[in-house]
């Protein structure tokens, strides 16, 4: 391993985060720096650089930072580790390809005037994908219904779910875009929306009777901004966050007046 160290300032550009998540990793015990110079700045080494790539390789998979500790503190093996991080990247790659040769597919299909492949149109698309992180999160019983309720539905009702889930997107990006606050009657009627929409999914804590839906709520629009996957689907013009920060903010202020 390298002896070279890179400021806080480096290793959160590089990393795409900020320093001051570097700094909370370090209060919390999860990444303390290599060394602190005498002006109080952290410095970072090629060991705490390794460490901060499984940190954040972990948050893509929606642990949260307990877990995460937790998961470090298990797995003595850096490189083994890796390996496993590795195996799920490499099935991500491949489910996004496949994605992408789905929908171009499609595209082509319709500016030909050809008739659709309806077997060629979802692959990519299962969401069983997840189940390893559903089961993880929420427990085995919660994948089952969500499966179930999922499978039950009839291709018409599929789309109009996934319509349902675009529209509500769209409209969070174009609210954050125009400038008003998370606090708004807009953005609120929004988190209103969101939430319906949750407790209309089997599964979920949200749905559950006598389940923390608040806690939920606020949980998942944390984790819109932690994991890039599902902060993607609110990314405004501005780029970055930003668009995932106004969605949790708007969620946290309707769950504690509401919920």
């Amino acid at each position: 391993m390298s002896d070279h160290e890179w400021s806080i300032q480096q290793i959160a550009k590089l990393a795409g985060t900020t320093s001051r998540a570097l700094r909370h990793y370090d209060d919390i015990g999860l990444l303390p720096p290599s060394s602190i110079g005498h002006n109080g700045y952290r410095h970072y080494d090629g060991a705490a650089l390794v460490r901060l790539q499984r940190i954040l390789l972990l948050r893509e998979l929606g642990l949260g930072l307990p877990q995460i500790a937790q998961v470090l503190e298990q797995e003595q093996s850096e490189a083994h580790a890796l390996e496993s991080h590795l195996a799920w990247l490499r099935q991500e790659q491949d489910r996004l390809t496949r994605q992408i040769a789905s929908v171009e597919s499609t595209i082509d299909a319709l500016r030909g005037g050809e008739r659709l492949m309806a077997e060629n149109m979802f692959d990519g698309f299962d969401h069983t994908h997840y189940k390893d992180e559903v089961e993880q999160r929420w427990g085995k019983d919660a994948y089952a219904r969500s499966d179930a309720w999922w499978r039950g539905m009839s291709a018409e009702e599929k789309k109009a779910w996934q319509q349902r889930v675009s529209d509500l997107g769209r409209d969070w990006i174009a609210t954050a875009e125009s400038g008003v606050s998370p606090e708004s009657d807009e953005a609120q009627a929004l988190a209103k929306r969101h939430v319906e929409w949750l407790t209309g999914i089997p599964g979920t804590p949200a749905a559950a009777p006598g389940g923390d839906t608040k806690a939920y709520v606020i949980g998942l629009g944390e984790m819109y901004v932690a994991d890039p996957r599902f902060g993607a689907n609110y990314a405004t013009s501005e780029g970055g966050s930003a668009g995932a920060e106004f969605v949790r903010d708007a969620l946290r202020t309707y769950a504690e007046a509401n919920l």
